[in-house]
Formats: C-alpha cells, sequence, structure tokens
C-alpha cells in the first residue's frame, strides 16, 4: 500500500466528521463568494445541524458512484474544505470532480492545487478511472488555472448561462484522461 495516497505536500484527505464538517461548512456558507465559486445553484443558508444531518445521510446509506473527503492541512490539522468524486460510471471509468476552500485566508496557497492532485490520484489509480470531468465559471480565473496546470482540457462552455446579480457568465466544462495524469506524475 501506497502510504502517501491521502496525503500531500500541504494537505491529507480525510474521512468527513459530521459534526466537525457541519460546523465548518456553516461558516463558510456565510461567504457568499465561497458559496458563488462552489455551485450554480441559489445561494442559501443551511445550520450546521442540517448540514450535519445531510452528511451522516450520505454516509449511513453509501453510495456507489459517491466518494467525499475532507480537506486537511498537514501542519495544523485544521480543516480548510471538502472535495468529491461523484457520478462515478462504473461501465464508463468516468466520474465528476468537485472542490471548495472554505476560508479566504487558504485561497491561493497552493492548498487546492495539492488536494486535487491527490483526488486525481485517488481516482486514477484506487479507482482506475478512465477520465474526470469538471465544471467552472468564467468568473472564477484562479480556479481555471490551476485545472490547467495540473492538466486538465477545457472541452466546451454553456456561454451566459449563469446569472449572478444580473451578470451573465459562462460555464467552462474541463476534463483530463488517466494517461495525460500519468505524464504529469
Amino acid at each position: 500500500m501506497n502510504p502517501s495516497l491521502f496525503q500531500g505536500r500541504l494537505v491529507r484527505l480525510t474521512a468527513e466528521e459530521p459534526q466537525v464538517s457541519a460546523e465548518a461548512v456553516s461558516q463558510w456558507d456565510r461567504d457568499s463568494e465561497y458559496i458563488r465559486l462552489l455551485d450554480s445553484s441559489p445561494a442559501r443558508r443551511w445550520s450546521s445541524k442540517k448540514i450535519q444531518g445531510r452528511i451522516e445521510n450520505i454516509q449511513d446509506q453509501p453510495q456507489l458512484d459517491l466518494f467525499i473527503f475532507s480537506i486537511r492541512t498537514k501542519a495544523e490539522d485544521r480543516l480548510i474544505g471538502v472535495t468529491s468524486l461523484y457520478g462515478v460510471k462504473w461501465t464508463h471509468g468516468e466520474g465528476f470532480l468537485g472542490i471548495g476552500l472554505g476560508d479566504r485566508q487558504d485561497w491561493g496557497q497552493g492548498y487546492g492545487t495539492d488536494a486535487v492532485r491527490l483526488i486525481l490520484r485517488y481516482a486514477f489509480t484506487e479507482l482506475n478511472l478512465g477520465r474526470l470531468s469538471l465544471d467552472v465559471y468564467a468568473y472564477n480565473p484562479r480556479a481555471i488555472r490551476v485545472y490547467e496546470k495540473i492538466g486538465f482540457v477545457p472541452e466546451g462552455r454553456m456561454r451566459k448561462c449563469l446569472n449572478r446579480e444580473g451578470i451573465r457568465s459562462d460555464i467552462i466544462f474541463m476534463s483530463i484522461l488517466k494517461e495525460e495524469w500519468e505524464q504529469t506524475v
């Protein structure tokens, strides 16, 4: 077994602890920019109790197409985000990647890049997937640069389909193939 499967240079991936994750996520949800970078659904507030219930429900009914991890710093063992593989289609060997770092102080520190590299390693070596996809909002150039640096390739875009405060933005679709990832490790 590879002891570094869940441990990168700056972060490690751990199982979600419902109460700890719920408290953190309820704090992060107070930042509307975080919510709007994470999801295209309307922004809403959730209580930590409601979030904890949702996490526990997912853990009680494991799904074969969903893998969720907490992102923790190696130095302080501090919870800074969540990453997931979802919509995994085993027949085709493909799935989708999601990631969110909660506190602005952690943005631009290399944590997201390290976490994405870890989840890619997990997807391609442990789950033996052949392709991962994601979508990113055109108004998030920092994320686009990170994904391109790691090896994701833009595949298409939905023009002006996202409406935030009367400003319409594109959603960009990106993917990385296992053989492309292998060239970067």
